[in-house]
């Protein structure tokens, strides 16, 4: 279950909302403070995609964004609405079972991702895709 999740209107300026709010939990979590501008890249990387995706097809369903707190890693999960290849659902504008091609602007922020996170995983499926990231997490320090 997610520790907090948002769900923005496919819009760009949304994009720094989430960057901000990613930061936060994820220092809250215990994410290295050397990593947070890491984090805030990625996350911001990866809500631009989805709502350059969002907007290119046409998709008013919003983008999502789940922030999951573990006990030895922090996760980010950022979704579309967009279906994957092989999907027979039609997109506004679109002829039934036509595929979606990603364009290389999709490619190259998806290798920025990938140079800013070792742990990463994206899905892709007929409801929609989903890039999954994830930082390791340093205990709390009890202070005496």
């Amino acid at each position: 279950m997610p520790t907090v999740e948002l769900r923005f209107s496919a819009q760009p300026e949304h994009v720094r909302t989430a960057r901000l709010v990613a930061a936060a939990v994820a220092r809250r979590a215990g994410v290295d403070e050397a990593v947070l501008d890491e984090v805030r890249l990625a996350v911001g990387e990866a809500c631009s995609r989805a709502v350059g995706l969002h907007r290119s097809h046409g998709i008013t369903a919003p983008v999502t964004v789940s922030l999951i707190e573990g006990e030895k890693a922090f996760s980010i999960e950022v979704g579309d609405a967009v279906p994957g290849p092989g999907s027979d659902t039609t997109l506004p504008g679109r002829p039934s079972g036509q595929q979606t091609e990603p364009d290389s602007e999709d490619e190259m922020g998806l290798a920025v991702i990938s140079g800013l996170v070792d742990d990463v995983e994206v899905r892709s499926a007929t409801d929609g895709g989903v890039i999954r990231m994830s930082w390791p997490t340093t205990p709390a320090v009890a202070v005496p």
